[in-house]
């Protein structure tokens, strides 16, 4: 899955992707940038849970 590094200031690819639920209930995805290894985080669920 794609998300935006903060960063690297661009749109990367995520490594170690998992689901995860935000204190609100909305579903997130948070993974690692592969690039330069920081975390990542994106709002809604992944593709492939849908």
């Amino acid at each position: 899955m794609e998300g935006y590094c903060v960063k690297c200031k661009a749109k990367r690819e995520m490594k170690d992707e998992k689901e995860v639920t935000m204190k609100n209930g909305r579903p997130a995805t948070q993974g690692i940038c592969t690039v330069c290894n920081t975390k990542m985080f994106k709002i809604g669920g992944s593709k492939k849970s849908k």
